[in-house]
């Protein structure tokens, strides 16, 4: 681990000089407001967190849950398209689920993975007295005045309309500028730190940067605006996209002016690095605040709230016909989603989205990273099994792609911390999280907390997401599809939430993976729509025998060649029978299609 939680994002070393840096951030009430540009500027805040370590965005994930299909769901897809395929980010993967639970505060997560020299890690502490304060990008102006503070830190309610003024506005062919820009000004040594200009504008940008004993002289009346008559305060937390703030010292300014002004980017000296310890605000030069950058940050009032356990009700099993869990929206193909998206910009894409994790590759090596985002399944209300299960779903996908797990990135949704069984939900999480991470031996290098996701009084159920990230050895030697005549097998964990036996099977998976034609989790849905899956993906059917009964714990399904069988061993698994034919489960794969793909 070359960084862990602290800065904008988590880094790990990937050997041979290369790093990965990746995290997972939410923009859910903004999407509640305003779904296309919540999920688009969701998309634009975390690239930027990436870029801000100095790694180039190779590959986005979005966590999506909401009530229904429907209007504000296709809005935030269209939102998440619009932003990745403007800039040339792939998005390759992730997760949509739909629950009543979510039809007023809908969860929008984006998640993105970036590479980097391991070498050459950029942070966002501001250092050496007297080097300047740069802001570069876009202009400021009132979009986006208390996102942090209105949004995010309250509960929505009737006048949610109201609140559209606080919802940031993207601009994408600016963010792309940004990137190229703020990883022009990396490379070439002419910057210091650099720092997302996000949630709460400078006031948060500035007083984390500082945090570590230097001072920020900050003078407002230099920032670059679009609208004349913003006080100084609206200045200062205003949460207009596309802003980057960066230290540099004075020699290399005319070098970072130019860089910017290759790119049409706007640059401007708005502050100095002090030995204060102080965030001050100065407008034509008058003090107008200050306040110790600790006390805003590492020294911020911390509160013990109180814990109430609530009884949590077991997740009834969906007893319906094969088919009609298929047709359901929560068992449908998500084709009609990603192929909104641009998955294959960078030609990195090896394994594409729609099974398990996506594969990118670590060019020019063979090398490769399995990513996957997750999270619990429908209806589940232990917040424990809630946060265990979505690390393990998140390790597993990656391991069915061939990859060894490294490291987890976080983001829990949930509602008001402030009331006692909200609080006890998420101290459950983060223990069920840390202890499925432990199991397994890898870290949670970063992440993100969204609260208060409430309406009317009623909160959402304690949904943490995980996203994980693994090392491919050999992409040429990738799980992909099964084959005529390939051996079906089940993998499955013994109890129920056992985490030594789960961590087990998650190993045996990605060193399994080389003798694979396709792995595929089970989750959620069951064997039998598993093999479904399977089946369609691949586009060949098997004759099956299942086992009775559902697997205890977690489970994926393995396809080989007959000779490869006996390297597999045999504890563990269970032989389910062979591929070959035109359905499945006695079911034909004609009429199963359509009905996973939505067809009249």
């Amino acid at each position: 681990m070359l960084q862990g939680p602290g800065e904008n994002a988590g880094v790990i070393d990937l050997g041979a000089g290369e790093a990965v840096a990746f995290k997972v951030e939410s923009h859910n009430h903004p999407s509640a407001v305003e779904p296309f540009q919540g999920a688009a500027t969701g998309v634009g805040g975390i690239l930027r967190d990436i870029v801000a370590m100095g790694a180039r965005p190779i590959a986005l994930l979005d966590g999506l849950r909401f009530g229904r299909p429907g209007w504000a769901f296709d809005r935030a897809v269209a939102g998440i398209g619009h932003y990745g395929n403007c800039v040339g980010v792939p998005t390759v993967g992730g997760e949509a689920v739909f629950d009543e639970a979510y039809e007023q505060n809908c969860l929008v997560n984006a998640m993105c993975v970036g590479l980097l020299p391991a070498q050459r890690v950029t942070r966002a502490r501001a250092s050496g007295p007297g080097n300047l304060v740069v802001l570069f990008g876009s202009t400021t102006g009132r979009d986006g005045i208390g996102g942090a503070s209105v949004l995010a830190s309250h509960e929505l309610a009737e006048d949610d309309e109201d609140k559209r003024p606080t919802v940031q506005i993207g601009d994408p062919f600016t963010g792309k500028k940004l990137i190229e820009v703020s990883l022009d000004l990396v490379e070439r040594g002419l910057v210091e730190s650099l720092q997302d200009c996000g949630a709460a504008g400078l006031a948060s940008s500035l007083a984390e940067m500082a945090r570590d004993g230097a001072g920020i002289d900050v003078h407002l009346d230099r920032v670059p605006l679009r609208e004349d008559d913003l006080e100084p305060w609206e200045v200062m937390i205003s949460e207009s996209q596309e802003r980057m703030v960066a230290v540099v010292r004075p020699q290399m300014l005319a070098a970072v002016e130019a860089v910017c002004a290759r790119w049409e980017l706007r640059c401007t000296v708005v502050g100095d690095v002090t030995d204060t310890g102080e965030l001050r605000a100065f407008h034509d030069d008058e003090l107008v605040g200050a306040i110790p950058a600790r006390l805003l940050t590492d020294e911020c009032p911390r509160y013990e709230v109180e814990r109430r356990p609530r009884s949590a009700r077991a997740r009834p099993r969906d007893e319906r016909p094969l088919r009609q869990r298929l047709a359901d929206p929560n068992g449908r193909s998500r084709r009609w989603i990603y192929e909104q998206y641009d998955h294959l910009v960078g030609s990195r894409t090896i394994r594409r989205p729609g099974l398990d994790a996506a594969v990118v590759r670590l060019r020019p090596s063979l090398r490769g990273l399995a990513v996957s985002l997750d999270g619990p399944p429908v209806g589940e209300r232990d917040p424990f099994r809630a946060g265990a299960v979505a690390v393990l779903g998140a390790a597993r996908n990656v391991a069915c792609a061939g990859g060894e797990p490294l490291a987890l990135t976080d983001c829990l949704n949930f509602g008001n911390p402030e009331k006692p069984e909200v609080a006890w939900e998420l101290a459950e999480a983060i223990e069920g999280i840390a202890q499925a991470a432990e199991a397994l031996g890898i870290p949670v290098v970063s992440g993100n907390v969204s609260l208060y996701n409430e309406t009317d009084g009623r909160a959402i159920p304690p949904t943490p997401v995980v996203g994980c990230v693994g090392l491919v050895p050999d992409v040429r030697s990738t799980p992909s599809r099964w084959r005529e005549g390939d051996v079906l097998l089940l993998a499955a964990a013994p109890g129920e939430l056992e985490l030594a036996a789960e961590a087990a099977l998650v190993r045996f998976l990605w060193k399994a993976a080389p003798l694979l034609s396709l792995a595929h989790d089970v989750g959620h849905g069951g064997i039998d729509a598993a093999l479904a899956e399977a089946a369609l993906w691949s586009g060949i059917g098997a004759e099956i025998e299942l086992p009775p009964g559902e697997p205890c714990g977690g489970a994926a399904l393995l396809a080989c060649d007959p000779g490869d069988v006996t390297r597999l061993g045999t504890r563990g698994l269970t032989r389910l029978g062979v591929v070959g034919g035109n359905s499945i489960l006695g079911l034909p794969l004609d009429e199963l299609r359509a009905a996973w793909e939505g067809e009249p």
